[in-house]
């Protein structure tokens, strides 16, 4: 029974928790220390920190972790992950089929037509609120920085260098020149 609850907790929470993994926590903190009592706060808080410096979706971090101990095992792992994520899959099924099918509209074209640089402007402006003094310092990190930026770019974009090379690269550079 505990299964069956914890699929339909963390399903809702996938259906509707909009704007991300952060924007999940406190569905998932009412629905697991408040709703249905499988952890303690102090847990949720640890399973909060936990979930943030492991690798992967914070949202789908802590639903894992969650379900692992609401069922002191990993099967409730499996199945809240699977909740949490099955309804994202359900609705991107869906629209690829009904994209598929749409492609040649006319309405859809236009549509895709301006999505698509409107899109890249909004990772453009993300990329830019990053460009702080925070990430590019000041003195003499501000060119070695200023540099990796340069060498990354044109290193995936002209040379296709694998982007999970460029951030090995970076990270041993980071650690022999700081």
């Amino acid at each position: 029974m505990i299964y069956l609850q914890l699929f339909w907790t963390f399903f809702k929470i996938g259906l509707f928790g909009f704007g991300g993994g952060a924007a999940m926590l406190s569905l998932i903190q009412f629905e697991v220390v408040e709703h249905h009592q499988w952890i303690t706060s102090q847990q949720f808080t640890d399973m909060v920190a936990i979930s943030q410096v492991t690798p992967g979706p914070i949202g789908i971090n802590t639903a894992t972790y969650a379900g692992y101990l609401a069922t002191d095992g990993v099967l409730g792992s499996v199945v809240a992950t699977s909740a949490i994520v099955l309804p994202s899959l359900i609705i991107m099924m869906v629209v690829a089929v009904m994209m598929a099918k749409m492609k040649d509209n006319p309405w859809v074209k236009s549509v895709m037509f301006y999505l698509r640089p409107t899109i890249i402007g909004l990772i453009a402006a993300a990329a830019l609120l990053l460009m702080t003094e925070e990430t590019f310092g000041q003195g003499y990190g501000d060119w070695i920085a200023w540099l990796m930026f340069v060498a990354a770019f044109a290193a995936t974009k002209w040379l296709k260098v694998s982007p999970i090379l460029m951030i090995c690269v970076a990270a041993l550079l980071g650690i022999i020149i700081y």
